[in-house]
Parts: C-alpha cells; structure tokens; sequence
C-alpha cells in the first residue's frame, strides 16, 4: 500500500518548464502558497486513460471545482516540459497546469515513484489525486496498488464528491459542426451565451459526413444533442433555449 500523506505539506521542488519559448523555474510555492489546489498524477503524457479521461473531466469540471474555492487544477506527468506543453495543447486543456515532473523528484518525495520498466516506460509516477490548502495536503485519493494501471478513485467526478458533494454537474453537450459554416458559428454562440461547454466534433478533421449520418441519422451541420437528447439544427438549439426559459 501506498503511505497516504494528508495533514502534510507537499514536497519542496523546483519543476523546469518551457513557457513563450523560454526556461522557467517554477516552485512548489509558486505553485501552491496562499491556493486552493487539486493535483492529479498519472503515468504519462499521450497515453489512453489519461487523455480520453483523466486530463478532459477535470478540464470540463473545472468552473464548478472554481465556484466551490479551487484556485487552480495541476496535472503532473514524469514527463518533460516539451511533451507536457505538446499534450496540454492536443488535450485543448485550457483550464490545467501542465506540470512536468521530469527526474521523477516529486513523485519519489511523494512515495509514489513506481516503476513501469515493463511497458518501457521507467519510472513514472502512479496514478493519484490530491486537495492541497496552501501547501498542506488535505485529501488523497491514491489508486488501489494492483497490476495495470487502475483508475478508480483519482478522477474528477470522486474529487468533486469531496468538495461538494451537492453540486450541479454540467449539462453534457456534443456539437458536430465543420469549418467556415455559419450556423455552426450561430450555435456555437448560444451555447455560449447560455454558459454551456461543449465537445466539438469537426467533420473532415475528428469525424466524416458517413459518422454524422451513422449517429445523427442526418447530413447537414450543425447537429446538436444535449444530455443525450438530439436538439438538431441552429433554429432547432435557439427554439430549445426559449421553450427553457419559458418553463
């Protein structure tokens, strides 16, 4: 089992990182002191159950985890800084610090440098999440010690249950759109205005005219399904808007 350190402060590090083309340093405090932060870690940038999971819910959840006094949301990889900067763009994770951990120092201090040698990896860092105040470790949800790579209890939605378990969740919402389409812009805007986020599927870069069809079951764009319900067009969207507020 791994040792649980709440009640403790976090490891004093110094992480170099790239940021507008130059080095930094960047301190445990600059990171921590005077915030409210969650920390999640995981074996490494680019890999499955970290990009199509771990990094996207945190980034989605994060205005809740801000009206609920989180300062900021800090991802950490025994990866180096050129990588981590390369998957926070690929992740379009606007709303995380992507930290570079990469001699493994903070993860050893934390007791949770482990070795993936097996899958080429090296040493990385196990998969864990953390509620730090002002330095001071105040909650861990550290992943069962098991073969693989588990993925139980370190995700955002555990991490908001503790924060506040009586949160509203945000409406999930998909937009199939595809460049330079006016109604897609239209859409796009009053969702916006709404203060809904959304997953964008683009078709001819992440999704063709064949996929739109297959799960639409139409041809033209926008399409728009919120909480798993089809909205359907632009005209569609702005009619479901006004039949909400009307209710």
């Amino acid at each position: 089992m791994f040792k649980n350190l709440e009640g403790q402060n976090v490891p004093q590090v110094t992480f170099r990182v790239i940021e507008d083309g130059k080095w930094h340093d960047i301190s445990t405090d600059d990171i921590f002191k005077g915030q409210n932060v969650i920390v999640f870690s995981l074996p490494g940038a680019f890999t499955p159950t970290c990009s199509s999971s771990h990094v996207p819910r945190y980034n989605e959840l994060y205005p809740i985890f801000k009206q609920h006094g989180i300062d900021k949301i800090v991802c950490l990889s025994v990866n180096d800084t050129f990588v981590m900067n390369a998957w926070k763009k690929d992740q379009h994770a606007e709303n995380i610090q992507f930290i570079p951990d990469g001699n493994g120092e903070f993860s050893e201090k934390m007791g949770l440098l482990v070795g993936k040698e097996d899958l080429g990896f090296g040493k990385r860092s196990w998969r864990y999440s953390m509620l730090v105040k002002d330095g001071k470790i105040d909650k861990m949800f550290i992943e069962p010690n098991k073969p693989g790579d588990p993925f139980e209890v370190s995700d955002a939605d555990t991490m908001l249950s503790y924060i506040a378990p009586n949160s509203v969740l945000p409406k999930e919402v998909t937009i199939f759109t595809k460049p330079g389409c006016p109604h897609c812009a239209r859409a796009k805007a009053l969702l916006h205005e709404n203060a809904l986020a959304f997953e964008e599927i683009i078709l001819g870069e992440n999704a063709s005219v064949r996929t739109l069809r297959a799960v639409t079951g139409q041809q033209t764009v926008p399409q728009i399904y919120i909480e798993g319900q089809h909205i359907g067009s632009a005209d569609q969207l702005e009619a479901y808007f006004k039949q909400t507020v009307a209710v």
